[in-house]
């Protein structure tokens, strides 16, 4: 059974960073594509379109934040740093072109 469990969001100041976590079970994560998204139009923020390749991002967050994974424990990441408050909202971890994602974690930049 494929789940998706994203962690690490919170309230924060602009400037400041969070790293997401997205723990995967039922398959391997250095098997797929991963990718995140924000909100509940699902904007696409970032995505490892293939295993050991390389991420790419969204254009208003590139050079901001850093999507890894970590073979070893399959958890996928996005470490967000200098955010900003149009970077509120839930973030979702996906299987890349798939239908599994997680439930998601709100992410909140507020003064």
């Amino acid at each position: 059974q494929v789940q998706l469990v994203e962690s690490g969001g919170g309230l924060v100041q602009p400037g400041e960073s969070l790293r997401l976590s997205c723990a995967a079970s039922g398959f391997l994560v250095k098997d797929y594509g991963m990718a995140w998204y924000r909100g509940k139009f699902r904007v696409f923020t970032a995505m490892i379109s293939r295993p050991s390749g390389p991420a790419e991002y969204a254009g208003a967050v590139k050079g901001r934040f850093t999507m890894s994974v970590d073979n070893d424990k399959n958890e996928v990441y996005l470490q967000m740093d200098n955010l900003k408050p149009e970077d509120t909202g839930a973030y979702y971890c996906n299987r890349l072109g798939s239908g599994y994602w997680g439930q998601g974690t709100q992410v909140t930049v507020s003064p």
